[in-house]
């Protein structure tokens, strides 16, 4: 494992990627150059569920700046199926073919000169549907009787999943505590967001996308557009956000991609805020049961668990999450019996995926959720029923009662930490004292104390490489794609430490197909521990390569090389050296050692085994008015251990991105459908998202417990503070009317519905 004594390694370096994004030098997709291009835009239903009986076009052809518009039968493009663990039957026709399935499915798609005059032409294109019934509900959706999005299924049902007992976990316990919650559906919003650029050169094509994994969704765009992967080129521009919506491949990009193709022109399309807020891919949308045995001193002894998850019209990675809910809902916790149960139904809605923290922050809400409430019926304080039922730092490694493998954790000393931080005792006076004075200003002090996986199973390997060229800057190529997390950053650290250059002498290739042929991309919080890791090891064949050439070269022990300044020389002679040209001409030029290849470089896959778990701590405090239901986040102090810290500047923005959207889960966002299904939340005046001046200033710690799957000691935190930060959120505003017999309320807590649930403690006036 790397040791930061000394380095540059645990320091905060500024990131290299902010000059060129402030400037203006990096191109997003829209602002991408090309005069030649058509203008691509989507007709889609309004109607959520219904038969297609016609598609009238002949008002839009007849528009100026037409060039053709396609439906269907046009482009006879295959159903496709974006998660292999979902039966084929589900799979989604790229233009709607027969069938409607949620408002936003496309039906056409209308190219013209101008993006004006596709737009306007898109609006004279008349789908004739005969109306289905919707179901928007998963557990409704779930029954025999619901309506079928698929006929040919059978059911609506497209997943399922369970682990641990047979029997239920909670009979003959002392006490027995149960909740019914809801984890609400979430939209991404990126601050940009989708699109498609699509170039077509006789038998090549480059697709420019806004992904974060554009090597993946180019095998993917390959096998729908039944094309050789080596003629597909696909990359990404500079990425404005992603959050795991702007993961895996989009109908809209095979459809913008046969269109290019069928032209023989390039073709642009750009998603509109609108028609991001029905077409990409959402979040969250859970329903959560838990019954949690306990004795009566507050020991768990059971756990059981049903979860219901809204997959969508059609599903995708969202469908396969609640794998990742059942491997973390054992918790922090020493859990001795657990039952969990989940599927994943479909229904008359836009589609789930991930969503940043993907199927574990719905383990960690339910789990800190339902343990405040058994601290409140058992009468005990909320810290110490989480401390009394914590995993100790000897019981690591360990496997859980789900399978999950742990690897290191001290989850008492984060809750401790972060007690401290907050001040936990002042806070329960103050709140004793309200109380007793019957303020209309209730204080709410939440806990949540959390694990999550990174790297997760089928994303802990990754590829990565590292050359020095012939004017001796270092070139790394890997195969993750940031979208602003600093990976140029974090990877020039590990490069310019061992190499001894400066960091501005090192280039980092990502995002490209032409560039880098394999690669997961960014998801799972894995970069740094996986695609850093990658590139680390890398790194130590290069410097092992270039010390023996050095050695040969200078007429030295290879031992005693040293690489510093740019160069490479012998220790304690600065002077007697070769800089990193020297060497790479030496070895172009065959002047090596024997056994020793030409070239310097080396590129490998890095595979950490298992995953990684990061844990940590968060105390919200918040104020309630008992006269409106108005909340107000008052702290929020977050604990995080991602293990070892690389650079602690960009592990804070992290944390506190991550703080921000975990916050507006509790308190702001929410997709809602009205009872036919259309989204009642498809602009921004009417989907929540709060700016800076909603929140407040975060109070972020770290502690550092470094994990022995990877070189460098390090674990993901791109999701841990959006994990972490809702459910302690949630538990504040609770907390705050506990004493008013508020039991539960589920998110978003907005005003009304605190005030209503003040109102349903207090019964008949």
């Amino acid at each position: 494992m790397i040791d930061t004594e000394g380095s540059i390694l645990g320091n905060a370096v500024l990131r290299r990627e902010d000059a060129p994004l402030l400037r203006g030098d990096d191109l997003f997709l829209a602002d991408l150059p090309r005069e030649d291009v058509l203008h691509l835009a989507f007709v889609r239903s309004a109607s959520a569920h219904g038969r297609i009986l016609e598609i009238d076009t002949s008002d839009a052809s007849d528009m100026p700046g037409v060039v053709e518009i396609f439906t269907a039968g046009d482009l006879s493009l295959k159903p496709f199926l974006a998660f292999p663990m979902v039966a084929e039957v589900f799979a989604r026709p790229p233009l709607a073919d027969k069938k409607v399935r949620f408002v936003g499915d496309i039906v056409a798609a209308v190219v013209a000169e101008s993006l004006a005059e596709a737009v306007d032409a898109a609006e004279l294109v008349f789908a004739d549907l005969d109306d289905l019934e919707p179901t928007t509900n998963p557990i409704v959706a779930a029954e025999s009787s619901a309506p079928l999005l698929f006929e040919e299924a059978g059911t609506n049902v497209c997943l399922d999943s369970s682990v641990g007992s047979d029997a239920d976990p909670t009979i003959g316990a002392e006490r027995v505590v149960e909740l019914n919650m809801v984890s609400q559906r979430l939209a991404g919003v990126p601050i940009e967001p989708n699109g498609a650029l699509a170039i077509p050169a006789g038998d090549q094509l480059t697709v420019w996308v806004p992904s974060q994994n554009p090597i993946t969704v180019r095998d993917m765009l390959a096998t729908a557009l039944e094309m050789a992967p080596e003629n597909l080129r696909v990359a990404a521009p500079a990425v404005g956000g992603g959050f795991g919506s702007k993961a895996g491949l989009y109908v809209e990009f095979i459809i913008t991609s046969a269109i290019a193709r069928k032209l023989g022109r390039p073709v642009r399309w750009v998603e509109s805020r609108s028609e991001n807020l029905v077409a990409m891919n959402q979040g969250r949308a859970g329903t959560m049961r838990a019954r949690l045995a306990l004795q009566s001193g507050g020991r768990i002894t059971g756990l059981d668990v049903e979860l219901t998850a809204d997959a969508g019209a059609y599903p995708v990675i969202g469908a396969f999450l609640i794998t990742f809910t059942q491997l973390m809902i054992q918790g922090v916790y020493d859990i001795p019996d657990l039952r969990f149960r989940a599927k994943a139904v479909a229904t008359n809605t836009t589609p789930t995926a991930a969503y940043r923290g993907a199927g574990r922050p719905e383990a960690t809400q339910l789990l800190e959720r339902i343990l405040d409430l058994a601290a409140d019926e058992l009468d005990l304080d909320p810290a110490e029923t989480r401390r009394l039922n914590l995993l100790k730092p000897g019981a690591f490694p360990l496997t859980t009662l789900t399978g999950a493998k742990y690897d290191t954790g001290n989850y008492e000393k984060a809750l401790d930490a972060a007690l401290e931080a907050a001040g936990y005792e002042e806070l329960r006076s103050i709140q004793r004292q309200r109380r007793s004075d019957g303020d209309i200003h209730q204080l709410g002090i939440g806990l949540s104390t959390y694990v999550e996986v990174t790297a997760p199973p089928g994303l802990h390997n990754e590829f990565g490489a590292v050359d020095v060229e012939l004017d001796g800057r270092i070139t790394a190529r890997v195969g993750s794609s940031a979208q602003g997390q600093g990976h140029i950053t974090a990877f020039s650290m590990i490069l310019a430490d061992m190499l001894g250059v400066a960091m501005d002498d090192i280039t980092i290739l990502q995002s490209d197909t032409d560039e880098i042929a394999q690669g997961s991309g960014t998801i799972g919080s894995r970069s740094l521990q996986i695609a850093g890791s990658a590139i680390h090891e890398a790194g130590l064949v290069v410097l092992a390569n270039a010390r023996n050439l050095a050695g040969h070269l200078l007429e030295a022990d290879p031992s005693d090389i040293v690489a510093a300044g740019g160069t490479l020389h012998v220790a304690g002679v600065p002077a007697n050296s070769l800089t990193w040209a020297d060497l790479a001409a030496a070895a172009s030029e065959g002047r090596v050692p024997d056994g020793m290849d030409t070239g310097l470089g080396h590129q490998l896959e890095f595979d950490s085994g298992d995953p990684t778990y990061p844990f940590g701590a968060h105390v919200s405090v918040v104020q309630v008015d008992t006269q409106t239901g108005q909340v107000q986040l008052l702290r929020h102090i977050a604990v995080d251990d991602c293990g070892r810290i690389l650079n602690p500047l960009l592990v804070t923005g992290q944390q506190h991105g991550g703080i921000a959207q975990g916050v507006s889960q509790a308190l702001f966002e929410g997709v809602e459908y009205d009872d036919d299904a259309n989204p009642t939340t498809s602009t921004l005046a009417d989907y929540g998202v709060p700016s800076a001046a909603d929140l407040v200033s975060f109070e972020t710690h770290t502690t550092e417990t470094p994990t022995p799957r990877n070189p460098l000691g390090a674990k993901g935190i791109g999701e841990s503070g959006t994990i972490g930060s809702t459910p302690a959120v949630h538990n504040a505003v609770v907390d705050a009317l506990s004493h008013l017999g508020v039991r539960h309320i589920d998110m978003p807590l907005s005003a009304r519905r605190v005030w209503e649930a003040i109102e349903r403690a207090a019964g008949p006036s």
